[in-house]
C-alpha cells in the first residue's frame, strides 16, 4: 500500500470548532462495545475517541447543514450549481450583490469564494486531524479519505485546479493541476477501499457507528459508495484520457463487493433523535422565499409526463398547476415569482442524498455505450437507472413511463407571470423516454444524460460537470448573459473564479494556478476534463 504523508498541523478557528465538538461528545464513549478478537481498547481510542467527531464534521459539511447554515448552503450548492444545472432560478434580487449576479453568469465574489472556503475548513481541515490520530491501515482514515475525495472532487469540478497534494504542509499551499488531482483521488479511494475490504473480511461489526450518519458504521455500503464514487470520477475524465478511465472503471465494476445497486445503498445524510438538522433546500425555498423550479425543469417533466414532477415540486400558489421561472433575469420580483411558480416539494427536516444507486446505472450505461465495459447492455442498465430512481423519489408509473414513444420535452416555455412564449425547440432534447436501439450512438448518449440529469435532482452540482462534460442535455439558456463577455452567448458556463481571498492570501500560488487552467481566471474557461461540448 502506498504511504500517506503526514501533514504539518494547522491550527485556526475551524479546527478549535472540531475540538470543541468532540469535547461535547465524549461523554457517549464509554457505552462503545469493543469487540475484543478485532481491535484493542488502546485502537478504539485512537481511531474513535479522537476522530468520530471530526467524521462527523465531515459529513456535515458535504451539503452545508447546521444552524443558521441556509445562507451558506445557498452561496455553496444552489448559487454555484443548481441554478448552473437549470434545476432552480432565483426569484430574489440579493441587494449587496446587485441585479445581476451568478444567475446572469456575472460571478459574485462572496458567492465564488463560499465553496472553495467552506471546504477547507469543513472537509480538508477534519480529515487532516483524523490523519494526524490514526495509522495508515485505520478503517477511520479510509472512511474519511473517501469522504474527502468525495467532497473535494466537487471543489475541483467548480473552479478546476486547487490545493490539494501539498494541504497542511505550510501556510501558502500551491495548487495542483486538476489531472493530478484526479489521479490522487483513484489512488486514495483505492487505498481506502483495500482498508475497508480487509475489514469487511474479518467482520461485521459497524465501525464509528456512532458518529457516521450515512451508512451508520456499514462497511460494505461505504465500500459500495467508494467503488461507485470511483466510477464516477473514471466516467468523468473518459473523453479526456480514456486509458486511465478504463483502468479506474474496470476496478470499480471488478471489486468483489461491488457498486451502489439498490435503493438501500443509496448515500443519504440520515436524521436522527442524536443528529437533526433542518433541510436546507426546505430553508431556502420555504423560509426564505429565495427560488423556484426552473424553466428547463417546467420543460421536461411537463413535456415527458414525468411522474417525478409531483415528487420533486409543488403546485404554485396562484393557481395550483406547476411552473417554471426563466434563469437569468435581471428583473425579479420576488412577491410575484414566487406565488406563480413552484416550490420544491421538501420537508423541514428531510434527509439529503449525497449519491444515489439510480446513477450508478447511468454510468455503466454510459460506459458500456461508449467503452464496451460491463455485462448488461446499453438498455438495461439504462432502464434499470430509472426504475431505481422512480423508487428512490417515491413516483410510480415507471414501466408506462419508459415504454412511452410520444411524449417530448416541452418546445414553447410559457413564463408563469407574463404569459409571454418562448420558443425553446433549439435548446432542450426533443427525444422520447422510450429506449432506441436503432438510434445513433450520440442520441443514445443524450437520452441517457437527459434521464441523468432527471434523477441526479436535486444535487445541482453534479448534474452540471455531467452537462459540461458531455454537452447533454440541453436547457434552456439564460435570458440575460452578463459575463462580460467570459461566457460566450447561449453557452453553460464553465467553472468559478479562483476565490479573491486566494488572491489576497495566497497570492503567489494563486497566480501560478492560473497557468494550469490552460486559460485565463473566467467563467468561460473550460477545466481540464470538459473537452467534448
Amino acid at each position: 500500500m502506498k504511504q500517506i504523508s503526514k501533514y504539518i498541523k494547522v491550527v485556526n478557528g475551524a479546527l478549535l470548532a472540531g475540538s470543541l465538538l468532540l469535547t461535547a461528545c465524549t461523554s457517549h464513549f464509554e457505552s462503545w462495545n469493543i469487540n475484543p478478537n478485532e481491535v484493542t481498547p488502546e485502537q478504539m481510542e485512537r481511531d474513535n475517541l479522537k476522530t468520530g467527531a471530526y467524521f462527523t464534521q465531515m459529513e456535515r459539511g458535504i451539503f452545508v447543514v447546521g444552524k443558521d447554515k441556509g445562507g451558506l448552503f445557498e452561496e455553496t450548492q444552489m448559487l454555484t450549481g443548481d441554478i448552473f444545472a437549470s434545476y432552480f432560478a432565483p426569484v430574489k434580487t440579493w441587494d449587496y450583490a446587485g441585479t445581476e449576479d451568478n444567475d446572469c453568469y456575472k460571478l459574485y465574489r462572496q458567492w465564488y469564494n463560499s465553496p472553495f472556503n467552506n471546504a477547507y475548513t469543513e472537509v480538508m481541515q477534519p480529515w487532516q486531524s483524523i490523519v494526524e490520530n490514526t495509522d495508515e491501515v485505520s478503517p477511520a482514515r479510509a472512511l474519511a479519505t473517501i469522504v474527502k475525495v468525495f467532497g473535494m472532487s466537487r471543489i475541483t469540478d467548480k473552479y478546476g485546479p486547487i490545493p490539494y497534494s501539498k494541504f497542511g504542509t505550510s501556510i501558502h499551499v500551491a495548487y495542483d493541476s486538476q489531472k493530478d488531482i484526479y489521479y490522487r483521488f483513484f489512488e486514495e479511494l483505492a487505498d481506502a477501499i483495500e482498508v475497508l475490504t480487509g475489514y469487511n473480511s474479518r467482520t461485521s461489526e459497524p465501525y464509528m457507528e456512532r458518529y457516521d450518519y450515512i451508512y451508520n458504521g456499514r462497511v460494505e455500503k461505504w465500500i459500495k459508495f467508494a467503488n461507485t464514487l470511483r466510477l464516477r470520477l473514471a466516467m468523468r475524465i473518459s473523453y479526456v484520457d480514456e486509458t486511465k478511465a478504463r483502468t479506474e472503471i474496470e476496478a470499480a465494476i471488478g471489486h468483489s463487493i461491488g457498486l451502489m445497486t439498490s435503493v438501500d445503498d443509496n448515500a443519504v445524510l440520515k436524521q436522527s433523535a442524536s443528529f437533526t438538522f433542518i433541510n436546507e433546500w426546505w430553508e431556502a425555498f420555504e423560509s426564505f422565499n429565495d427560488f423556484r423550479m426552473s424553466a428547463t425543469m417546467d420543460c421536461y417533466l411537463k413535456g415527458l409526463q414525468d411522474p417525478r414532477l409531483t415528487c420533486y415540486f409543488k403546485g404554485a400558489v396562484k393557481d395550483g398547476a406547476y411552473h417554471g421561472v426563466r434563469n437569468g433575469q435581471t428583473s425579479r420580483n420576488q412577491g410575484t415569482l414566487s406565488e406563480a411558480a413552484s416550490s420544491m416539494n421538501v420537508g423541514q427536516y428531510d434527509n439529503i442524498q449525497w449519491m444515489s444507486a439510480a446513477e450508478t446505472y447511468f454510468l455503466l450505461a454510459e460506459a458500456k455505450l461508449r467503452l464496451n465495459l460491463g455485462d448488461k447492455t446499453v438498455q438495461e442498465y439504462y432502464e434499470e437507472g430509472v426504475k431505481i430512481s422512480f423508487s428512490s423519489k417515491g413516483a410510480t408509473g415507471v414501466d408506462t413511463y419508459l415504454a412511452d414513444n410520444v411524449n417530448v420535452p416541452v418546445t414553447s416555455f410559457i413564463d408563469p407571470t407574463t404569459g409571454r412564449s418562448t420558443d425553446v425547440s433549439r435548446m432542450v432534447s426533443t427525444l422520447t423516454v422510450k429506449w432506441d436501439d436503432s438510434a445513433s450512438e450520440s442520441k443514445k448518449l443524450e437520452r441517457i444524460m437527459v434521464q441523468k440529469w432527471i434523477a441526479l435532482f436535486p444535487d445541482g452540482q453534479e448534474a452540471w460537470s455531467e452537462m459540461r462534460r458531455t454537452g447533454y442535455p440541453g436547457i434552456v439558456t439564460i435570458s440575460s448573459n452578463r459575463s462580460g463577455g467570459e461566457v460566450p452567448e447561449g453557452e453553460l458556463i464553465s467553472r468559478l473564479k479562483f476565490p479573491t481571498t486566494e488572491y489576497s492570501d495566497n497570492s503567489e500560488n494563486t497566480q501560478a494556478a492560473v497557468s494550469l487552467l490552460q486559460g485565463t481566471d473566467i467563467a468561460g474557461t473550460r477545466l481540464w476534463w470538459d473537452v467534448k461540448r
